[in-house]
């Protein structure tokens, strides 16, 4: 049998669907998970479980009563701490931006809701993107890095903190932790997913991506995160 929290979000969204899996039991297990990794992984920038498990007992109620928002429908999802949610804290992982909280949600964070997801949380960054290696270390070895510039959202995948989570990629940053981390990374072509509200570092070479565990997970979060943006 598969343990809850080692669920693709294919899998988590039909058992969803279905009644045979609540949203709050699969946050509950994910933040078990978090509560005996994180300590040694620093996957997190940004996570509060009570928030969480409420988010997911909310998730639960509207399923109850109006079934499933979209195809992400109680999916948690982990954020790169360089793309804006509002109302909680979005430090690009620098003591500038210690106390930074965004007033909107990047158009990537709006689509997730959207489709019923809910986010975690925000994960380790290299600072702004760029400069030295962040502290989140490779769950398959804490001696190795798990890569950057999108350091926690790939680890936390791996270590299944969370099925899915955003990254963003200028010269590597989802292709690199995605290989060393051995989970699928999702890095589109310029343009197809929108940057806006994401902390800029080359306005013509930054994109969006997502970390997954297959393939069919990836092909789910595209399909929700693609599109045009007049914004972008």
């Amino acid at each position: 049998m598969t343990t809850v929290f080692d669920l693709t979000v294919a899998q988590a969204a039909r058992q969803i669907k279905g009644g045979a899996l609540s949203p709050v039991a699969l946050m509950e297990s994910l933040l078990v998970r978090t509560k005996a990794l994180e300590p040694g992984l620093n996957v997190w920038v940004t996570q509060d479980p009570e928030s969480a498990l409420e988010a997911a007992r909310q998730s639960e109620s509207e399923l109850a009563k109006s079934g499933p928002r979209g195809p992400l429908h109680g999916i948690p999802v982990g954020i790169k701490d360089i793309i804006y949610t509002q109302g909680v804290k979005t430090t690009c992982c620098s003591p500038i931006y210690a106390d930074f909280v965004p007033d909107y949600d990047a158009t990537v964070i709006s689509r997730l809701k959207d489709a019923g997801a809910i986010i975690m949380g925000k994960t380790v960054t290299t600072q702004f993107a760029s400069g030295d290696p962040s502290p989140t270390r490779n769950p398959w070895n804490i001696e190795h890095t798990p890569g950057g510039s999108s350091s926690g959202s790939a680890a936390g995948v791996a270590a299944r903190m969370f099925p899915v989570s955003l990254g963003t990629q200028t010269g590597g940053s989802v292709l690199r932790p995605a290989s060393y981390n051995g989970v699928v990374g999702l890095k589109p072509t310029f343009g197809l997913i929108s940057k806006h509200g994401v902390y800029p570092l080359a306005w013509t070479l930054d994109t969006v991506g997502a970390f997954a565990r297959s393939v069919e997970d990836a092909a789910l979060m595209l399909n929700v995160l693609a599109g045009y943006d007049e914004k972008d």
